[in-house]
């Protein structure tokens, strides 16, 4: 009974501390890995990269995202991707998953220019009250060919949460 009474309240000062991250005002910083190689497309297989972002919360659980990433193939010395997007995520507060959607302009070699919009799926696990390990899903979709470039993979990153005064 006493381990009952002790998992019920970890949850709820779980909850508690998670929905006091995701407030209207905060600034968002984070950085990811992609890819990890376990990352597909019908051209590459295989990649990994780096992904910068920025963000702003501009309604409790609601922020919109800036990102930058550069794309690194295996298979190709010429393969390096260039993007730069925008877009948002919805934490449900519960329990630390985000929703994220945006879109991607992608730049790479031979002037090969691509828009992707995308969807993510993810979870904020706090360290303390800031940092955050961030697992998420991704899927890409490209809009020059479909079969050869859109993407499924996993990304892991580092969050920052900065507090407003």
């Amino acid at each position: 009974m006493v381990k009952k009474i002790f998992v019920a309240l970890a949850a709820l000062m779980m909850t508690v501390s998670a929905s006091a991250q995701f407030e209207k005002g905060k600034v968002y910083l984070g950085s990811s890995l992609t890819g990890l190689n376990l990352s597909y497309n019908g051209t590459n297989h295989t990649d990994l990269g780096v992904q910068l972002q920025g963000g702003y919360f501009f309604a409790d659980n609601l922020m919109l995202l800036g990102q930058g990433q550069y794309q690194h193939y295996g298979n190709s010395a010429n393969a390096d991707e260039f993007l730069l997007g925008v877009g948002g995520r919805y934490y449900i507060t519960q329990n630390g998953i985000f929703l994220g959607a945006g879109c991607k302009w992608v730049h790479a070699y031979h002037d090969y220019n691509d828009f992707r919009p995308g969807v993510e799926v993810g979870y904020a696990f706090f360290l303390n009250r800031t940092v955050t390990v961030e697992p998420a899903l991704y899927y890409d979709q490209s809009f020059r060919k479909h079969s050869d470039y859109s993407t499924v993979g996993l990304k892991l990153g580092i969050g920052i949460y900065l507090f407003k005064d």
